[in-house]
């Protein structure tokens, strides 16, 4: 898993059948404070994720699993929101 930030999102009219009933979001890897870190890819929300959200993201065939098909095109889900991170510090990210 890595942490992400939800940069926006994504609309494809034509896509694969196994993605027709997915949101798409744009999301970049983030360090703890949500800073981006790497370029933005595209991720299938599993979660209901917004704009501006830190995110957990799996990839790869953890991200299948997630999606709950191993045959799905999609490389990349975003599987939580992240409500705070402790490191050193407590870091509260404004949930509520």
């Amino acid at each position: 898993m890595i942490i992400a930030k939800v940069v926006g999102s994504a609309v494809a009219t034509l896509k694969h059948e196994l993605l027709k009933t997915t949101k798409l979001l744009l999301v970049g890897p983030a360090d703890v404070r949500g800073n981006l870190t790497g370029e933005p890819f595209l991720a299938v929300d599993l979660v209901g994720a917004g704009n501006g959200e830190l995110v957990m993201i799996s990839r790869g065939s953890s991200a299948r699993a997630a999606i709950g098909d191993d045959s799905s095109p999609a490389d990349a889900a975003v599987i939580g929101i992240l409500d705070s991170l402790q490191v050193e510090e407590s870091i509260d990210l404004g949930k509520e």
